[in-house]
């Protein structure tokens, strides 16, 4: 098992039990001063992952493209999420870095791409991405956190 890999899943597993016992309405709340709810941010990473690993590598995302155009970045929240559609986010949670570790081990990222970050961060392989995802789980993982005492 790989340790980054490892690491985002235990990031993700925080991330719900820190929602546990919150409401649908709870966490489709938007704080004031803010543009996203719990929900978001949680779809949000898996967007997140699919575009920086799929998306920049060239390769077909795994989630509908709906969905992708629903959490990545720059989006905003346009409905209410329902208790099915969370349930399916928080599988996606799961699944698709599954998937991700899978096709990291067939090697299908051979011919990933440079880029930049909109923080300015250098990505020049797979591996560097696979690095920097780590740091943005964790980021959106204290605006669940904050997001969360403000409903309170």
């Amino acid at each position: 098992m790989n340790s980054k890999i490892d690491l985002i899943r235990k990031t993700r597993f925080k991330a719900l039990e820190i929602i546990n016992g919150l409401s649908i309405p709870e966490l489709n709340k938007i704080p004031e001063g803010f543009n996203n709810n719990i929900i978001w941010h949680l779809g949000h990473l898996i967007a997140a992952q699919e575009g920086i690993f799929y998306l920049r590598g060239k390769l077909e995302l795994n989630v509908e493209q709906e969905f992708f155009n629903s959490f990545k970045n720059g989006s905003r929240p346009d409905r209410e999420i329902l208790a099915e559609e969370l349930e399916n986010i928080k599988s996606l949670l799961f699944s698709s870095l599954d998937q991700f570790e899978s096709d990291l081990g067939k090697n299908v990222f051979h011919n990933y791409p440079a880029w930049t970050t909109s923080m300015g961060i250098e990505i020049n392989s797979i591996e560097d991405a696979l690095n920097f995802l780590p740091f943005h789980e964790g980021l959106h993982l204290s605006y669940i956190m904050v997001y969360k005492r403000m409903i309170f």
